[in-house]
């Protein structure tokens, strides 16, 4: 009896024990995971491959170039993704 009494309570000391744990336990192995992403991507990971920017063109007048906060930006080149 006084050994399933221990087994018992190692059990269920441990699951208080993990339950406490896990969150930094995550934040530990998400913040590592980040750093190796990192590492092997370079500092900017998500460059659209597909996207297309060109520069405006010159001979176009400032009327037909769309405006941002009325800042030029290039024109918007629509793409098709190939299989």
């Amino acid at each position: 009896m006084k050994t399933i009494l221990i087994i018992l309570l190692v059990y269920f000391g441990l699951k208080f024990l993990f339950r406490l744990l896990a969150p930094y336990a995550m934040r530990y192995i998400a913040k590592k995971a980040a750093q190796r992403f990192e590492n092997a991507f370079g500092q900017a990971p998500f460059n659209d491959a597909g996207a297309t920017y060109t520069q405006p063109n010159p001979s176009k007048s400032a009327d037909d170039i769309p405006k941002s906060n009325g800042k030029v930006v290039g024109e918007y080149i629509d793409f098709e993704e190939i299989d």
